[in-house]
């Protein structure tokens, strides 16, 4: 077998095959995704909420149902939840992103082709800017579009009624959405961290949809890894499946499974290279905290965002950091993990 440990032209095979990943990526998510509610697993609360909203709009006889916020880390099943209410009301659904919707016009094009009860779906709601913001309220209440057409004195304002519609949006970061925005959904979720146990759940279905070989152990292990989040295991899945095709027997066991991670550098807990720049940036650079989100991000080379969105929510999950109202302090779980002598004054700021 060859030596996974060494980057060098021994594991070219293996780079070949990663680098037509991408786009396999996202034909095999959409082929993951789930296809109908018992498929969907995990959130079990979040799911028998929606769907004593969608049966109690099918009882009205209404056209659209409550406008739905979900929010919560990515990856957690936000938009697989978006396109099984789509499906589950025989409704077509139109995608968003917070980010290309930059003018009134593009938000008004999408309004009015728009059909009665399609389902608008809307990723990183967020990211809207307050013009767009104002522009949609009105739409959301009411099912009406007031549009200014001319500029100066020629100006004048035509208002377009909509058909029924209902707006589901997700986001990673609600604290960033306006009061006025979030009082307009009439049913806001929150996804969490899915148990060790859902998660190998949902790697034993990916594994069958992808025709994946794969033993027990190896889907402890995966599972342990994921972050409890199940486009990580999937992730985790596909990448190991890799490794197995081409330095193994095509079948994903513990030995594989141990040497494919060691290779892309994650731990038992799931901690990739970044979560460890972190940790140690607090640790090394600022005495273990407390430090503020600017001078992390600058001292470890991270984005504000990635650290907000990816890395902080699964540290503070696992206990290795915590956040005090003068910043962020590693805690003693972190320097065990990392091998690092622990400062006891630290105590007294946990």
């Amino acid at each position: 077998m060859k030596n996974l440990s060494s980057p060098h032209k021994e594991n070219d095979d293996f780079f070949e095959t990663s680098s037509k990943s991408t786009e396999e990526d996202k034909i095999l998510d959409l082929t993951l995704r789930p296809k109908k509610w018992d498929e969907f697993i995990g959130q079990e609360k979040i799911k028998r909420n929606i769907q004593i909203i969608l049966e109690a709009a099918k009882k009205r006889g209404d056209p659209s149902f409550e406008h739905i916020l979900f929010y919560g880390n990515s990856g957690l099943g936000k938009t697989s939840l978006a396109y099984l209410i789509a499906k589950e009301v025989n409704s077509n659904i139109k995608t968003i992103t917070g980010t290309s919707v930059q003018k009134t016009g593009d938000l008004a094009a999408i309004l009015t082709n728009l059909n009665e009860g399609d389902v608008l779906f809307c990723d990183e709601v967020h990211r809207l800017n307050k013009q767009i913001e104002e522009f949609l309220y009105p739409a959301l209440e009411d099912f009406h579009l007031n549009l200014i057409l001319g500029t100066g004195p020629m100006a004048r304002t035509m208002d377009l009624k909509l058909p029924h519609f209902t707006f589901i949006a997700a986001t990673t970061r609600v604290a960033l959405l306006s009061s006025p925005l979030r009082n307009r959904f009439g049913a806001i979720f929150q996804l969490d961290f899915y148990s060790e146990e859902d998660i190998k759940e949902i790697i034993k279905r990916s594994s069958n949809l992808l025709n994946i070989k794969i033993d027990n152990e190896a889907i402890n292990i995966i599972a342990k890894c994921s972050r409890f989040t199940p486009r990580v295991a999937n992730r985790l899945l596909k990448r190991i499946r890799d490794f197995a095709q081409v330095e193994g027997k095509g079948i994903i066991d513990k030995e594989i499974t141990l040497k494919s991670l060691d290779f892309l550098e994650i731990d038992e807990f799931g901690l990739e290279a970044g979560d460890r720049r972190i940790l140690e940036t607090i640790i090394k650079k600022f005495n273990g905290g407390p430090v503020g989100l600017q001078a992390l991000s600058s001292a470890s080379s991270e984005e504000e965002d990635a650290i907000l969105d990816i890395y902080e929510p699964y540290l503070m999950k696992l206990g290795f950091i915590e956040r005090t109202p003068r910043g962020r302090i590693a805690t003693k779980n972190a320097y065990k993990h990392l091998g690092i002598k622990y400062n006891s004054s630290q105590d007294t700021l946990l």
